[in-house]
Parts: C-alpha cells; structure tokens; sequence
C-alpha cells in the first residue's frame, strides 16, 4: 500500500487490555461508490497516495491499513441519554478501525459510523443513510472552518442498500463513513467501569488518557491525576461548549456517550445551526423538553462532567474531584469570551466583566433584531475594520437602527487581530456560507432525486474559502503532542 512518509501508525487503544472492546467484523456491503474523500486531512495522516481501488478496500472494505489494527474493535461504554442511564449501548453501527499520528504528532483514530452490526446494535441494521453520511460532512466541515475542535469526515461510500427510517422518507440509499478523530473514548466509558464494578479498570484507562491526550499531567499520581484529569477534561469541554456558542452550533444529543475526554466535537446527528438568535432553538424533534437547546448546551457539558466525576469517584475522594468541578463554570466564561472575540476577529478588553458585558450586550441584540446569525459574524469580522463592509450588508437597516449604537461601540472600540485576513475574496461575498436546515435540505435535494452532487461540492468549496479566510487556527494547536 503506497502511504507516504507522513504515515505514522501507533495503536495504543490495545495497550489497555481486555475489557474495553470486541473484535467485529465489518458489514459486507454489495456496492461501495466513492462520494467523499477528504484530500487535505488525507495527506496530513500519510494516506493520500492511495488510489481509488485501495481507498474501497481501506474505507468500505475495512482492510487494516499497514502496521495498525488487524482487527475492528467495537467499543464498550454506557452512557445517559436524556440524563436516563442506559447501560445497554457501545458502538453499535461503528468501530476503531485505526490509530496514527499526525503532522502535529497528535494520536488520531480512524472509525466508523454505519459498517455494520456489532455486539451493541440491539434491534439496530448497523447501517447509516447516505443522508446521514452528507449531514455529518457538511456539519463537520463547517464546524472546522469556525474553529471549533471537531472530528473530521474523512471518507463516505455510498454502499448500495436499501434502509428503512422513521424519521426520513423511506427506502433510503445506504453509506459507510470513516471518520478521524482525536479520541473516541467517552465519559460512557468510564460510566460503565463504575456501573459494572470494575473500579480496577479505572486507574489504568485514567493513565492512558493522560499519557496520550493529556500529556501535561505526566509526574502526577493517585489522586492527584485523577483531580488533574478530571479538571483537564473540564476545561476542554468548556472550550467546547464556548465554541459551540461562538458558532450558532446545536449538537442536539449531548449525552454522555457523546462527549470524549479531549472536548472534541464529534457524532452529528440531528445537528443545527441557528437561523438567528435564540436560545430555546432546539435540533432534534425527540427533544421536546428542550433539554439540549441551543442556550442549555453549557448546563447539558457541565452536567455531564458532574457524571464522570461521579465515576472517577469510585476511585478517589470527592475532595479530589470537586476543585475540577468547581473551575468549569469560570473556564466556560472566559473561554465564550475568547471564543465570540476570535469569532469576531477582534480581541477582548480582558476585564472579564466588561467583556461578559458585551457578549451579554450582543447576543440580546442580535436576538431581539432577528439578524441573521451567519450574517452578523461576517459582516463585522474585524470590527471597525469591515464597518464599511458592514453597511453594505443585506443587514444593513439593522445596523442603522439605534438599538445597535451601544454594540456597533463595542464593536469598533476593540483592536481587530489579523485584520488582513479581510483582504480574502470570502469577504467580497455579500452572504456568508451558511447551514441552516433550509439550506441543508436543498443540498440534498438534488441528490436524492437525481444523483446531482454539484451543489453539495459546490457547498463545501465555499466552507473552505469560509476556513481559509478566518483562519482560526483551531484547538488542534493546543493539543500537539510528542509521542
């Protein structure tokens, strides 16, 4: 297999032993048409040398790539789901397929999402929609492109079956989809060490993370790195849910399988992003409690944490875990407040409370005049820099109105940061590239009815000009490692 010299395989997930996954096998699929292939993350992993007979048997026939994994595993967690603890889940239509290093010497997972059945697909086909696979591209793909710490789509094959779903027309065409990620073990996995009593399982999985995705807390012990761990778990899932806010980002399912120990975004389901301001805006129709709208998703990340440390304390004192979970709430402020500004193109005063200020001042504009949220953020990327650009917006009249004298203040007052970065053809665009449902829809459309692509390719070119010109430079800085 022709990998580049960027190849860097290292599976460690074995190093934990038994107990924490199932050998499967994937689904044997009658078709595999390739629709996605993600080029740019591809040569950062050592794997865009690969021509199109060996992507289908590495990303639809799940062939082990060289030196990695000789088998899929499933992985085992539980999890609560709508806070109702279920312990009868684990990876049930995906698998760990591979681990390997990145250009920032980051310990990356290749996985899955809809290869098949496994141990915990209950009275699940294992299957994902290719409508499914699409969504989770162009959600991640934008997601990337605003910053925020996300998995990436990797690969999709459309794989030539039939499904049946409650919730899209039906039949529906089939798709596998391969995706890298930074970990895939979850707070669920911890959940289920505790729930079934394996407290001796804990310690190690604590240290294993620390090792490769925590490497700070190396010299730490007992109950010193659990406290360490949890709390740096805590403040990357606060980064999270900032970034998520900074976006107009509703993930609709955060439950606790859903989120991992390195605060990535990740698992895009019934996903949204907000049309205008509006913190009751939910994403999934099942929520009808609006348990995980847009303005509960910090409650819903902190809530969450509260359930790891319930695990964790099977093994340590509540005096080691509750400093950790005290810093959440002050780690989630400041971090919307760099979030919003890096949003903005702008820095923040740093005096915390005038800066909540103004995000307190913004966000109540924005919900009261119904701009649009897309909109807003690029109009004024760079603050007083793009007031020009500003007033010939579509939004323009709303700018003009009083009501946004005090924030257009603000706006100007604070010194753009890269204000270069407006000399990108994006900025000339009068709209931004936007994925509100309405716009989802009609990418896939065509699709659907004629096997029409244009659109959906058409979409991720403007989401990439999006992630060239702000050029964010997202948490993955951050979170570079030596092995």
């Amino acid at each position: 297999m022709p990998v580049t010299s960027a190849y860097r395989p290292d599976p460690r997930f074995p190093d934990l032993g038994p107990g924490f996954a199932d050998a499967v096998r994937p689904a044997d699929f009658p078709a595999a048409l390739p629709r996605w292939f993600n080029a740019r993350w591809a040569a950062r992993i050592g794997l865009d040398a690969l021509d199109d007979a060996e992507k289908e048997g590495c990303f639809a026939r799940f062939r082990p790539l060289p030196e990695n994994l000789k088998e899929p595993l499933a992985l085992r967690y539980h999890g609560h789901q709508f806070r109702v603890y279920n312990p009868d889940i684990g990876d049930g239509r995906g698998f760990l397929y591979a681990q390997l290093r990145d250009d920032l010497s980051r310990l990356l997972d290749l996985a899955t999402k809809g290869s098949g059945r496994t141990p915990y697909s209950r009275s699940g086909d294992g299957r994902l929609t290719l409508k499914g696979g699409v969504r989770e591209i162009l959600a991640a793909s934008m997601l990337e492109a605003q910053g925020v710490y996300t998995s990436k789509a990797f690969a999709l094959f459309e794989t030539g079956e039939s499904l049946h779903r409650g919730d899209e027309p039906s039949p529906t065409r089939s798709s596998v989809l391969t995706r890298l990620g930074h970990s895939h073990i979850r707070f669920g996995t911890f959940q289920r060490l505790a729930f079934l009593g394996e407290s001796e399982k804990i310690a190690p999985l604590v240290a294993h993370c620390a090792q490769h995705y925590h490497p700070h807390l190396a010299g730490l012990t007992g109950d010193a790195l659990i406290g360490g761990f949890l709390h740096a778990v805590g403040q990357a899932s606060a980064r999270l849910a900032a970034s998520w806010m900074a976006a107009g980002f509703v993930h609709g399912v955060l439950n606790t399988d859903n989120l991992t120990i390195t605060g990535e975004s990740f698992d895009y389901g019934p996903w949204r992003f907000l049309p205008r301001s509006d913190p009751a805006f939910t994403a999934a129709y099942f929520d009808e409690t609006g348990l995980y709208a847009f303005g509960r998703q910090p409650e819903a990340v902190g809530w969450a944490l509260a359930q790891l440390a319930g695990a964790l304390s099977a093994i340590a004192p509540a005096e080691a875990l509750h400093p950790a979970l005290h810093a959440f709430g002050p780690a989630y402020s400041a971090a919307l407040i760099e979030a919003v500004h890096r949003r903005l193109g702008i820095a923040p005063v740093g005096v915390e409370s005038l800066d909540l200020a103004f995000l307190q001042a913004l966000f109540g504009w924005m919900g009261a005049s119904g701009v649009g949220w897309a909109q807003f953020f690029h109009d004024w990327f760079s603050g007083e820099a793009s007031a020009a650009r500003a007033q010939a917006s579509p939004a323009a009249a709303l700018y003009a109105e009083p009501a946004f004298a005090p924030v257009e203040q603000q706006l100007r007052s604070r010194e753009p940061v890269r204000p270069e970065r407006l000399a990108h053809p994006y900025f000339a665009r009068a709209t931004p590239a936007d994925l509100v449902i309405e716009t989802v829809e009609a990418i896939w459309a065509p699709i659907a009815e004629r096997d029409d692509w244009s659109l959906f390719e058409a979409t991720l070119k403007d989401i990439e000009a999006m992630r060239q010109a702000l050029d964010l430079r997202p948490e993955e800085t951050r979170l570079a490692v030596q092995p």
